[in-house]
């Protein structure tokens, strides 16, 4: 199988994620185990598992990541800095913050950048991603929590957290892609849990991938791999 938008580093793309509230601890265990074992470079465990994750992935060059502001973004801009800079102290060096969507829908730009900002700031070890949760969006609020995330100094443009009734699509991620323009990056994310998906998006202008699919999409990839070096039956 061939998938043309699929680039030979795309594992490494990938930010191995398990978030699910019924989790048990060996669940984060086993996703770091996972993330060595397939090649992903990021793996995201809920909070209360940072200091066990980065223990297990000490010195494998494997960064640990934790929501803030997990799902809806509501929380006060100082319970998003403690989230922040107590996962730092923990080992996470990749943050998601949720943009505060009731905010930005309320038309208060200047709140929602201050959040932003004061988060990055508080953190500045660590490298941020803002999910926007594009399925509660219009366009223009798309691309002014675009803008606001770049004056806010944050890396990343994330699509959604999964938590939403919709999740990461090729419209978005183009969208998202062009309005950074090269200023910040676009992780897509919600939904994604096939290789076909995965190609599409990062086709789309996608630099990272979240996903708790990752094992499962990994295997199918290496399933087609398999088929095609054997080559056609005869």
């Amino acid at each position: 199988m061939t998938f043309p938008g699929l680039p030979a580093d795309w594992p490494a793309r990938i930010d191995h994620t398990v978030l699910r509230p019924d989790l048990a601890k060996a669940d984060a265990l086993r996703i770091c185990a996972e993330a060595r074992q397939y090649g992903f470079t990021v793996v995201f465990v809920p909070p209360c598992y940072v200091r066990e994750a980065a223990a297990a992935l000490a010195g494998s060059g494997i960064r640990v990541g934790i929501p803030i502001g997990f799902p809806h973004g509501l929380q006060t801009t100082g319970i998003k800095v403690g989230e922040a800079e107590e996962a730092v102290g923990c080992g996470a060096s990749v943050l998601d913050m949720v943009i505060n969507i009731s905010r930005l829908k309320s038309g208060e730009y200047d709140t929602v950048r201050a959040d932003i900002e004061q988060v990055v700031s508080a953190t500045p070890q660590a490298e941020h991603k803002v999910i926007i949760e594009t399925c509660y969006l219009t366009r223009q609020e798309k691309l002014t929590a675009c803008r606001l995330i770049l004056e806010a100094g944050a890396d990343y443009v994330k699509t959604s957290t999964g938590f939403g009734p919709a999740g990461a699509t090729v419209e978005d991620v183009r969208l998202l892609k062009a309005a950074v323009a090269g200023r910040a990056k676009v992780k897509a994310s919600g939904g994604i849990r096939n290789l076909q998906a995965v190609a599409d998006l990062l086709a789309a202008g996608a630099d990272r991938i979240g996903t708790s699919a990752s094992v499962s999409i990994m295997q199918e990839w290496l399933a087609g791999r398999i088929q095609e070096q054997a080559g056609p039956r005869r």
